[in-house]
């Protein structure tokens, strides 16, 4: 029940992450159109561009992890039993990705309240505004990976245990 709602948690994070990129690859476009067609380029277009790659980068790692699509050495790992990979898979998940997780989650927090507190803007003219948003999808990404991670060690314990995956 629990690792269901998690999974459906992270199925929309996959869907507004292509979404994302989408736009991301609308905005290059026009950029490029603009840029190169019109000798017109803009600051902010380019500077988006970077914040939507960055969410696409951050969101996607979300459901790289669920879909098992993350890195990882395949050539011996492919060639382990079910139950010694989800072992490697909730050892891995407990020992490195949840203490990392809730490190840039709190360690990331005064980094988007200095920034939303004073203001922040791109030191570029015509960049864009309100940099706290994007500062902010850091820790949120992350939040979003934690839950994941305890989806995907309970999707390994009943690996572990034997019942379908």
């Amino acid at each position: 029940m629990i690792e269901k709602s998690l999974n459906k948690i992270t199925d929309f994070i996959g869907s507004i992450t292509a979404i994302v990129m989408l736009l991301m690859m609308v905005n290059v476009f026009f950029d490029v159109v603009a840029r190169y067609a019109f000798s017109n380029s803009s600051v902010g277009m380019q500077e988006l561009e970077w914040h939507l790659f960055s969410v696409m980068f951050l969101f996607g790692i979300v459901y790289a992890l669920k879909e098992e699509a993350h890195v990882r050495v395949d050539f011996i790992y492919d060639r382990l039993s079910d139950k010694k990979r989800a072992v490697i898979n909730i050892l891995g998940t407990i020992l490195f990705l949840l203490p990392f997780t809730l490190l840039i989650i709190f360690g990331s927090y005064e980094y988007v309240y200095d920034a939303y507190e004073i203001g922040e803007i791109s030191e570029d003219p015509g960049g864009l505004t309100h940099r706290w948003i994007i500062k902010a999808m850091i820790p949120l990404s992350f939040i979003f990976l934690l839950l994941t991670a305890i989806g995907y060690i309970l999707k390994n314990i009943r690996v572990y245990k034997g019942e379908s995956a």
